[in-house]
């Protein structure tokens, strides 16, 4: 079993406060202004989070991200987004364990207050389950068991709050797709829910241009794998 974990742990690693002062008085004139600059600062650093796995660039955005959550505190997503920054940098970086677990107490943290200032909670135990699949990966045969459960328990949370959130899906893939066939997993068994998470992506209408809309390219190339893979034979 502990062989199964490591490997298991192994393949997933593959998926790819600041100081509160007193504001100055703004004119009214200028709030439209200030917003509309706040958001394009927000757009523009989650695109950059998106076209990246450097593990330095992860780190960069997610201090940007920092600071964009300074501007507006009462806004979930620059929380929710360093959050996964963070989380990305950590399946990514070549760091010891040590620093891997302060990155991840970091994503932790984020997470917490993006929870706090009421974000989409099916999204946020999403992120909670990916973030659970990179503690695993720090120390596979001690964590492997506790938290193999754990990121089934949360996805399961989030599909009970949006049944129709396909990063559920592509998470529970995931989890599927790098177990062993003989523990119920492997890519045959991870196909379908490949094309469940794929067809909702398709159909997902997000709430605003920076909702979380991440996972559709992973999805469709774990499917184009599994498909290659099955042709081949």
């Amino acid at each position: 079993m502990k062989k199964t974990l490591l490997t298991f742990a192994l393949a997933v690693a593959c998926l790819g406060a600041s100081a509160q002062s007193q504001p100055a008085p703004v004119a009214p004139a200028k709030a439209p202004a200030a917003a509309a600059g706040y958001a394009e600062m927000l757009g523009a650093t989650v695109a950059d989070l998106m076209k990246t796995g450097d593990p330095a660039a992860l780190k960069a955005v997610a201090d940007r991200l920092e600071r964009a959550a300074a501007v507006a505190p009462a806004d979930w997503l620059p929380r929710y987004y360093q959050a996964y920054a963070l989380t990305i940098n950590a399946f990514q970086s070549q760091e010891d364990a040590d620093a891997k677990d302060k990155t991840l107490d970091r994503a932790e943290a984020a997470l917490a207050q993006a929870r706090q200032l009421k974000g989409d909670a099916s999204e946020m135990l999403v992120l909670q389950a990916y973030l659970y699949q990179a503690r695993l990966r720090v120390a596979p045969m001690a964590r492997g068991q506790q938290y193999s459960e754990l990121v089934d328990e949360a996805v399961a949370q989030a599909q009970a709050l949006n049944p129709n959130n396909p990063r559920a899906y592509l998470i529970l893939a995931n989890n599927l797709y790098y177990t062993p066939a003989e523990y119920g997993g492997g890519p045959a068994t991870a196909k379908p829910l490949y094309e469940k998470a794929l067809a909702l992506f398709a159909a997902e209408k997000p709430a605003t241009p920076l909702s979380p809309a991440w996972g559709q390219a992973r999805a469709a190339s774990a499917l184009a794998t599994i498909n290659g893979a099955t042709a081949s034979k």
